[in-house]
């Protein structure tokens, strides 16, 4: 088996790209009712993960902006406390199971670091609960 059979491809993933504002974020992360979203960049390399929490902190130290300002901050800018470490494609179920314990979703990259997509945690226990039912 390989992380391919747990993957969430790209075009079925919400994620922000690095030139999005601080505004367009927390209204994508609140449309779908998300906690953390992928960031990428413009080439579709992984860069880390936006959480609420780091939106919370920015605001705080924005002296909570209205929304208008929220539209001139950069997502880039907004200081990212934890990143969801990714796996690459080639990577054993191994590596992807100790990462999946301590995230929520596990960014895949491919050899060039370019987001294919990720591995939710709930994904990987629904498979686990099947095969400890069929067992």
């Amino acid at each position: 088996m390989n992380i391919l059979f747990f993957l969430t491809p790209k075009e079925e993933v919400a994620h922000v790209e690095e030139d999005d504002t601080l505004r367009q974020v927390v209204e994508k992360l609140e449309y779908h009712g998300y906690s953390a979203i992928p960031l990428l960049a413009l080439d579709g390399k992984y860069i880390g993960t936006i959480t609420e929490g780091d939106l919370l902190w920015e605001m705080k130290e924005k002296d909570f902006p209205d929304v208008h300002r929220m539209e001139k901050i950069r997502i880039t800018d907004v200081k990212r406390r934890r990143d969801n470490e990714a796996v690459k494609i080639s990577e054993s179920m191994e590596d992807l199971f100790e990462k999946i314990t301590n995230q929520n979703f596990v960014p895949v990259v491919d050899d060039n670091g370019i987001f294919i997509g990720i591995v939710t945690r709930k994904d990987v226990l629904l498979y686990l609960a099947g095969k400890l039912r069929n067992h």
